[in-house]
């Protein structure tokens, strides 16, 4: 689907190859694509490949440095680090990725509705989302997590929250530039109803922009995630979670047992910088005017 004319239905051998194309042409989008592809191998298969249980601890082997029995080190009271950063990255996975799916949702029928039909839908939204803006959005989150209770679906709600904004209000202004197109009249006139002609004909248009926001905000959520641990908002102890573990680590660094924070650390920066990465390619994926 374009601005202009209805896209046709695409093959399953024409995505496979679009995708292919879009892969070759930008190898920066192919290094996310792989780097993105660890992250989620690691989230499935690491908890069942690591070396040692995360929550089984052994005074007798704290804060040992980095070496072939353990990677990564090991902590103040001998957990194996590298077997807690692998197990932690499923947790903080689920948190971004159902955060950013359900904001996704929401911002995109509420951005939606209040484009096409515009009025007091429209100015309702506004104010609402005006009103959620107008906070800082990682204290809000905190406000959230701190009424309702440091649990991990209050922490992917209150996640949810703060990113919704950004989605509703993308979608608004995209849906609103197109609700007047030919192609949109062309749509209406087939017979169409107007969720049909939103749904089939406008939206799709709304995706490649909304895909590079998805990519940041899955980036962001995390980010959000770790920070609400790291000041005991979040995930509590002695789950493995990255703003946990860098929290504990850091109370070691000035004492030299510096593997604690930096791992736990680098992990987060990784998958961070990957999502961020991600946007570009997203964003050719859906383009429908990418597939002509």
């Amino acid at each position: 689907m374009t601005d202009t004319a209805a896209a046709p239905r695409v093959h399953p051998q024409r995505k496979l190859d679009h995708l292919v194309y879009v892969l070759r042409a930008n190898p920066v989008t192919l290094l996310a694509f792989v780097m993105f592809a660890l992250i989620v191998l690691s989230a499935i298969f690491g908890p069942a490949l690591i070396p040692y249980d995360p929550l089984a601890t052994n005074a007798a082997r704290a804060l040992q440095p980095p070496s072939w029995d353990h990677w990564f080190g090991t902590d103040n009271v001998g957990r194996d680090v590298f077997s807690r950063v692998i197990v932690a990255t499923r947790l903080d996975l689920s948190i971004s990725v159902a955060a950013v799916a359900l904001s996704f949702v929401v911002g995109s029928i509420l951005g939606s509705a209040a484009g096409y039909w515009g009025g007091w839908i429209d100015n309702i939204l506004n104010r609402i989302l005006d009103t959620i803006m107008a906070f800082p959005l990682f204290v809000l989150a905190m406000g959230i997590v701190a009424a309702l209770g440091n649990t991990i679906e209050n922490i992917i709600y209150a996640t949810a929250i703060i990113n919704v904004p950004f989605y509703a209000r993308l979608v608004r202004a995209e849906v609103n530039i197109r609700r007047d197109a030919g192609f949109v009249r062309a749509a209406k006139l087939a017979g169409n109803s107007d969720a049909r002609v939103l749904a089939m004909h406008i939206f799709p248009n709304a995706l490649p922009p909304m895909m590079v926001q998805v990519s940041l905000n899955l980036g962001w959520a995390i980010l959000n995630a770790a920070g609400l641990s790291f000041i005991g908002l979040g995930v509590r102890p002695p789950t493995p979670e990255w703003g946990i573990m860098v929290a504990e680590g850091a109370n070691f660094i000035v004492s030299g047992e510096w593997w604690m924070a930096l791992f736990p650390g680098l992990w987060l920066m990784m998958a961070v910088f990957t999502f961020n990465l991600l946007g570009d390619g997203l964003r050719d994926l859906v383009d429908p005017r990418k597939r002509t």
